[in-house]
């Protein structure tokens, strides 16, 4: 009986950390730390990625947990999130709360361990994702996402600064990439659940304009973020296996948003959205691959 309660309990302290989302943005940073290692030559040791793959889960984990204490009565209104461990009371608000900023002193501290560039990224990214996006933003502009956004592409350059700091461009267009993926991945799921977050009165990009308008900003977007991905072929770092899986990858991509704004409907932008987090993967792995062949 003791043994199901720990589980139980254990199981909801994972939940309410978010890990889809942040098992996305460590992953980035583990690809941006080998990329980084292959370009400039430095091999990454034990310690380091053991400091790394810590301050970036738990300054992630940290920031989404403090993010749902926050939005707890945004929460229990709409549909897709109210059965959450916060809302559905399987956790104390409180409880969460003193939980998501352990988890973010943990992310400082190892971060801080790392160098002076990793800490102060990551104090950026967690101000940016807690305080300007969750705290300030969400609920009063529809650049919520886009002002928020910069907090996304923070894994991504702390895994190359915890590297190196030579041919810093390579880490920050990586971070940018993410940066230009969070609009479109954020935006097709408002477009799904444009309803419920109208419920919550959150002004989504689709909440306040209409789904043509918003269509076409997501169109726009996509084809904003894959022509980036497709320009860093030609920084000279990436060759013939980037070039070859980024332009398979983004045409795809661009059908999908292309088809949503010719004929708008919920199940095209679910699968729009379905569709971005393994497209961001992909162009990570294949970067890696490119480089390591």
């Amino acid at each position: 009986m003791l043994k199901s309660r720990v589980g139980y309990g254990v199981r909801n302290y994972w939940e309410v950390t978010k890990p889809k989302i942040w098992y996305l943005l460590v992953f980035t940073a583990f690809a941006s730390a080998v990329i980084a290692s292959r370009i400039s030559g430095v091999d990454i040791d034990v310690p380091t990625w053991i400091l790394l793959l810590a301050s970036v889960t738990a300054g992630s984990a940290g920031a989404n947990t403090v993010s749902s204490y926050i939005d707890r009565d945004i929460d229990a209104i709409m549909e897709r999130t109210k059965h959450r461990p916060i809302p559905s009371k399987r956790i104390d608000a409180r409880h969460a709360l003193y939980y998501g900023l352990a988890l973010i002193a943990i992310a400082l501290v190892t971060s801080a361990m790392i160098n002076a560039y990793a800490l102060m990224l990551m104090a950026f990214g967690i101000f940016d994702y807690v305080i300007v996006y969750s705290k300030l933003l969400k609920r009063r502009s529809r650049s919520n996402i886009v002002l928020g956004g910069f907090s996304g592409g923070m894994p991504a350059l702390i895994g190359y600064v915890a590297v190196t700091t030579a041919n810093i461009e390579v880490g920050v267009m990586l971070a940018m990439l993410v940066f230009l993926w969070i609009p479109m991945h954020i935006w097709s799921l408002a477009l799904r659940l444009r309803e419920d977050y109208r419920r919550a009165n959150v002004p989504m990009l689709p909440v306040v304009n209409s789904v043509s308008t918003s269509t076409r900003v997501i169109a726009a977007t996509t084809l904003l973020m894959v022509a980036f991905s497709i320009a860093l072929a030609y920084t000279g770092y990436f060759e013939y296996v980037y070039i070859a899986v980024a332009g398979v990858m983004g045409a795809i991509v661009t059908v999908m948003s292309i088809q949503l704004l010719i004929r708008p409907d919920e199940n095209k932008a679910w699968r729009l959205f379905k569709f971005s987090s393994p497209y961001l993967a992909v162009l990570f792995i294949a970067m890696m691959v490119d480089l390591l062949i």
